[in-house]
């Protein structure tokens, strides 16, 4: 008899505790083991590491779409350049250029960035492809890479100058088209390079 007491009070205080951790927010009934990180589920789509009752990314329901921080603006999949008139010398001027291994913009370039800025302000009808180009060194791998990290710094620096990210798309080439065929330093300094090309539609 005093064994079932014992083991009746037992269930109760395991019962108690099961239920004060189980229903702690955040962590939908479930403890986290040490090292776990809590409160990550699979979606309703079966997707893991969801946070529970996340609701889909609305970028309309965020005022501050268009003033993401840099690296957190996502590309646009509205409008295929394919489908765009592409002018490649209305912009031809205004070409970014790069330091060795670099995706920086850099301060004496940002002249060239107002100045796209500003035809894209006075053409809203217009939308902007930027190509990362790189020089030779470096695997194709890397360098298509950093083709497309370059393109996206551009396109960052568009952003704060007032200019939507929904109206640019970008792509990189590495190193595959390089606008100077030497390998000299001359050469690699004219193709590590962010350029402009100017759409509109057809």
């Amino acid at each position: 008899m005093k064994l079932n007491k014992l083991t009746f009070s037992l269930l109760i205080a395991l019962t108690a505790t099961l239920a004060a951790t189980g229903c702690k927010k955040g962590n939908n009934g479930i403890t986290p083991l040490p090292g776990e990180r809590p409160g990550l589920v699979n979606d309703q789509n079966n997707n893991p590491n969801t946070l529970p009752n996340t609701p889909p990314f609305n970028p309309d329901a965020n005022p501050n779409f268009n003033n993401m921080t840099p690296g957190n603006i996502p590309t646009s999949v509205d409008w295929d350049p394919v489908n765009f008139n592409q002018d490649r010398a209305a912009l031809a001027a205004y070409t970014v250029h790069f330091k060795f291994d670099s995706a920086v913009v850099q301060d004496n370039e940002q002249a060239n960035i107002a100045s796209v800025a500003q035809a894209l302000t006075a053409d809203v009808n217009a939308k902007l492809l930027i190509e990362g180009h790189c020089d030779e060194r470096g695997t194709e791998e890397y360098n298509r890479s950093l083709g497309e990290r370059r393109a996206l710094a551009l396109r960052e620096a568009l952003a704060k100058n007032g200019i939507d990210p929904a109206r640019i798309r970008t792509i990189s080439y590495g190193k595959d088209k390089p606008v100077d065929p030497g390998h000299d330093e001359a050469a690699f300094a004219k193709n590590r390079r962010g350029e402009f090309v100017l759409c509109h539609p057809k």
